[in-house]
Order: C-alpha cells, then sequence, then structure tokens
C-alpha cells in the first residue's frame, strides 16, 4: 500500500501567510502528483529542498537543468528525471516571475479557491493530481 505522505510528514508546518512553507509543499506535491512511488518523491524533495538549499522560486529557478537532474537522480527520482527538471525550472521561473516567487500572490490574483486551483494548473506539470495534494495540506492557511 502506498502510503499517504503529508506536509507534516515532511517537516513543514503550515502558519499563515509562510511563503516558505506553500512554496516547499508544492514542489513536493509537484513531485508526488506524478506517477512515482510518494517515497522516492519525498526522497526527491529532501534533495532538492533541504540538501540542496532549493528552498525559494528564485533560488529553484536559478539551477540548471544538469544540476536538477542531478538531484533527482540522487534521490533514485528517474523515470522523469529531464522532463521533471525541465517542468521545476519552468515552475520556478514562473511563479519568480509572474508572481513575485509567492503562493499567495496566486491566490490575491484569483476570485476563489476554483480560479486559484486553475492558476496552478497552468504551471507546466500540474495536474488535477498534484492540485488535489497540494490543496489537501495547504487549504487551512489559504482559505
Amino acid at each position: 500500500m502506498n502510503k499517504t505522505i503529508t506536509a507534516n510528514d515532511l517537516g513543514i508546518h503550515f502558519k499563515k501567510n509562510d511563503e516558505s512553507a506553500l512554496f516547499k509543499w508544492f514542489i513536493a506535491s509537484f513531485l508526488m502528483g506524478k506517477r512515482i512511488q510518494a517515497e522516492i518523491a519525498a526522497q526527491a524533495y529532501r534533495v532538492i529542498v533541504e540538501k540542496h538549499g532549493r528552498d525559494t522560486a528564485r533560488k529553484l529557478g536559478s539551477c540548471t537543468h544538469r544540476e536538477l537532474v542531478a538531484m533527482l537522480g540522487e534521490a533514485h527520482y528517474v523515470r522523469y528525471d529531464e522532463t521533471t527538471a525541465t517542468r521545476l525550472l519552468a515552475l520556478g521561473k514562473k511563479l519568480a516571475d509572474e508572481y513575485a516567487g509567492k503562493i499567495g500572490h496566486i491566490r490575491d490574483a484569483s476570485e476563489d479557491r476554483q480560479a486559484f486551483e486553475q492558476r496552478l494548473r497552468e504551471f507546466d506539470g500540474v495536474g488535477p493530481k498534484t492540485v488535489e495534494i497540494f490543496m489537501r495540506d495547504a487549504v487551512g492557511v489559504l482559505y
């Protein structure tokens, strides 16, 4: 059975307007939203965000593709490493460029939760599963 990994399991604890926790959980949700074992996705999160300190949109977006592929490989997240690296870079850049790196700015630009979720899906590689995982733990601080 695949265990559901929560933000809490990853040491992500939400407080109102905590952009750092929201960003970290968005990255973890992105990684877990793919057809890959949750534990491998969690390990990829730990390698990218905790070990290599890519804990903001700007830091993530400033990686090279090769660096991200290497980080994913380090976590054994190898099945989709090339496309995932490309999409993570795009996610970091889009979040930084369009929303000043803040998930809260996406919420502020959205008239309601449905519009917010739609904006999340506009990030390349973010589909309904990623949004579902993200909202499961983040909804309490966002709405």
